[in-house]
């Protein structure tokens, strides 16, 4: 038994949801109404991270300084840091809630669209949602295919471009003891993350590819409203 059918109740429940929305709209449109209707319950999530993160931004030269301070004893540091945190009522973690949150969603739509069902049946301008790219044949699929791939690469390209900029701005408020040190490798191909989802669309149906595509302009919208103050962004791309 696939390790995923423990999400089957859920599975169930969006299948039905997706499927009476497809009652009055086509079903490609179905998936892009319950995809948002998903983020924005999770956007007051989305809020507090960003909350989170303007306020280690603002408290990055504090942290700087008791980096420095107690150089060499990690658990005076801790306990500095702890401190610092409860008193600006701020958490270190808080920017991780939302993704962490997004996996279970992610994954329940991923066993949506890769279990055959009858929404799998419905078609996108003549394309039906549960087929692959590899099986694609005539201009007409090809070109449903070639449109959101290349939303997908226009919006991993947006996100590239934030992340990249957010790592410059946060070399060059580093301590100055460190700037001009060599990127580690890992943290300089963070932001090419950003493509992920369109490799990961050449492996999943139609209908998996309209919801990635869906979430990934609702995160790109979300993350320019949130941060439209020219406050940090986090280093981390976003995926999705």
């Amino acid at each position: 038994m696939s390790v995923f059918a423990i999400l089957d109740p859920a599975v169930r429940l969006a299948h039905d949801v997706v499927a009476a929305l497809a009652q009055v709209v086509p079903t490609a449109l179905a998936i892009v109404l319950f995809t948002v209707c998903v983020r924005l319950a999770l956007h007051p999530l989305a809020r507090a991270a960003a909350r989170g993160e303007k306020s280690r931004a603002r408290l990055a030269p504090r942290i700087a300084e008791l980096n420095r301070k107690h150089k060499g004893r990690p658990e005076k540091l801790q306990a500095a840091l702890s401190e610092l945190y409860r008193e600006e009522k701020a958490s270190p973690f808080s920017g991780c809630l939302p993704m962490l949150v997004q996996i279970p969603f992610f994954s329940v739509m991923y066993r949506l669209f890769t279990t055959p069902n009858d929404l799998l049946g419905h078609t996108l301008f003549g394309a039906p949602l549960g087929l692959h790219i590899r099986s694609a044949h005539g201009a007409g699929e090809w070109a449903v295919f070639g449109v959101l791939y290349a939303g997908l690469a226009a919006l991993g390209y947006v996100n590239f471009r934030r992340a990249r900029r957010a790592q410059a701005k946060q070399a060059a408020q580093a301590p100055r003891s460190t700037q001009g040190a060599p990127a580690q490798p890992a943290l300089a191909f963070l932001p090419y993350l950003s493509f992920g989802t369109v490799l990961f669309a050449a492996l999943v149906p139609l209908a998996a590819a309209v919801y990635l595509l869906t979430t990934s302009t609702w995160t790109a919208a979300e993350r320019a409203w949130l941060y439209r103050d020219g406050a940090p962004e986090p280093a981390v791309p976003a995926l999705a």
